[in-house]
């Protein structure tokens, strides 16, 4: 266990009713467990990438999912064109995955505010039926089923970078 029980920050467990309350919680805890998956590693760990020729890495993670978070909530559902993370592209996330003090506070700080206002989205928009306006116009509760699956096929990866960066498994 990476952390006790009691201060394990996900709700995992406790009892939550409603349609927008449980597509809240499941997405909340997902983006939770990728930090855990990261924490207490250095930056030339989160960097490190699985297995050649893949790029594929823990802060290639972290970077993509703030363009996947920025793409859906910005661009989907209100139809913003900001200027694209790491250039749009899943590649360049990955393959410019720098281990370093800057690259990794840049990744972190991005995905935070993607989040962030990914948060405010949701708790703006009372009907979850309301359509995107961007160029894809799914109803935001499909948006948030599609998040958490993104979430959770890419903390399966996240559990074996983990694993094989210092052994740790599960959480």
């Amino acid at each position: 266990m990476w952390v006790p029980p009691a201060d394990d920050p996900r709700e995992a467990g406790e009892a939550v009713f409603g349609e927008r309350a449980t597509l809240v919680r499941y997405l909340r805890d997902r983006r939770l467990t990728l930090e855990l998956k990261c924490q207490d590693l250095t930056p030339e760990q989160l960097a490190l990438r699985s297995v050649p020729p893949s790029d594929l890495s823990l802060l290639g993670l972290v970077r993509h999912l703030a363009e996947v978070e920025q793409y859906w909530f910005r661009v989907v559902m209100l139809d913003e064109r900001p200027e694209r993370h790491y250039r749009g592209s899943a590649a360049v996330a990955f393959h410019e995955a720098v281990g370093d003090d800057e690259h990794v506070d840049d990744a972190w700080r991005r995905w935070r505010d993607e989040v962030a206002y990914a948060e405010l989205v949701v708790l703006t928009t009372p009907d979850l039926g309301t359509r995107g306006r961007g160029p894809e116009q799914p109803e935001l509760r499909e948006v948030l089923v599609h998040m958490i699956e993104e979430y959770a096929r890419h903390l399966g990866h996240a559990d074996l970078l983990r694993e094989r960066i210092d052994g740790r498994i599960g959480q």
